[in-house]
């Protein structure tokens, strides 16, 4: 049994830092960096994928709406032309970057309000990762396991991975609770551990009720902008080592999974 440990970051802008990228880099196997539009500048994308380079880590673009002020959480409405090109904006530049540092951008992963709204909207996702595919058809996209997001790749017949959060809670419907609720985010890092656990070995996300929702848990996410997220990271890697479940880059799936 084995999973994919998955980051954002490059999210530092010009002299204000954020997050402990380089830290992160020496316990994951993807990254998930920002392409300047919600976080992130042109230095700090080279400057991170040169790190993830040098750590043999994946390389991925993290796409999402034009928000430096609102960190790309505040949702914004386009059309569906517009996302296209958003998405192919952003992923041009990331892949540049990458081949700048001797890397290259294996996947893609939508983020915040984005990825939110696209989890909700099957046709929203769509666009997204048609953009995404126009440019690189053989880009892995990651989606939110078991939501829309997942519908659109299974529809496009196009290269995904399902992935789950070690620090967010889930509401019944597969969709993250909401960031202003109470228990949304996960800070105590051994919650975090053993609920990975529970939720790779059952190929389930496990929701606030006790749901279970079978999933593709291919890789899992552990945000890098949390006080606790480096101790988060490497206690979810201990405990998942500790349960025999191995670390590796997710390979990518075609089609429906067979538990849904």
């Amino acid at each position: 049994m084995h999973v994919d440990l998955n980051a954002d970051m490059g999210e530092s802008f010009g002299p204000w830092p954020m997050g402990s990228d380089a830290a992160l880099l020496e316990v994951i196997t993807s990254a998930n960096v920002a392409c300047g539009f919600h976080a992130g500048d042109w230095d700090v994308m080279a400057q991170t994928m040169g790190l993830a380079v040098a750590n043999n880590v994946g390389i991925g673009a993290h796409p999402g709406f034009p928000d430096l002020q609102g960190f790309g959480r505040r949702r914004m409405h386009l059309s569906h032309d517009s996302l296209r090109n958003l998405v192919r904006y952003q992923l041009g530049a990331a892949q540049a970057m990458a081949r700048s540092v001797g890397g290259e951008v294996r996947h893609l992963k939508l983020h915040g309000a984005l990825a939110n709204m696209a989890s909700e909207d099957s046709a929203m996702a769509m666009a997204c990762y048609e953009g995404a595919l126009s440019v690189d058809p053989d880009i892995i996209i990651m989606v939110l396991a078991a939501t829309q997001q997942q519908d659109a790749v299974e529809m496009l017949g196009c290269r995904w991975a399902g992935e789950i959060f070690a620090d967010r809670a889930y509401n019944d419907d597969a969709t993250l609770v909401d960031r202003s609720l109470p228990g949304a985010v996960i800070h105590d890092a051994d919650v975090a551990g053993a609920r990975m656990v529970e939720m790779v070995r059952a190929d389930a996300i496990i929701t606030e009720s006790g749901k279970h929702i079978p999933a593709a848990v291919d890789t899992i996410c552990l945000h890098g902008d949390g006080a606790t997220a480096v101790q988060i990271a490497r206690t979810v890697r201990s405990a998942l080592a500790e349960a025999g479940i191995t670390l590796k880059r997710f390979d990518g799936r075609q089609g429906a999974i067979s538990n849904t």
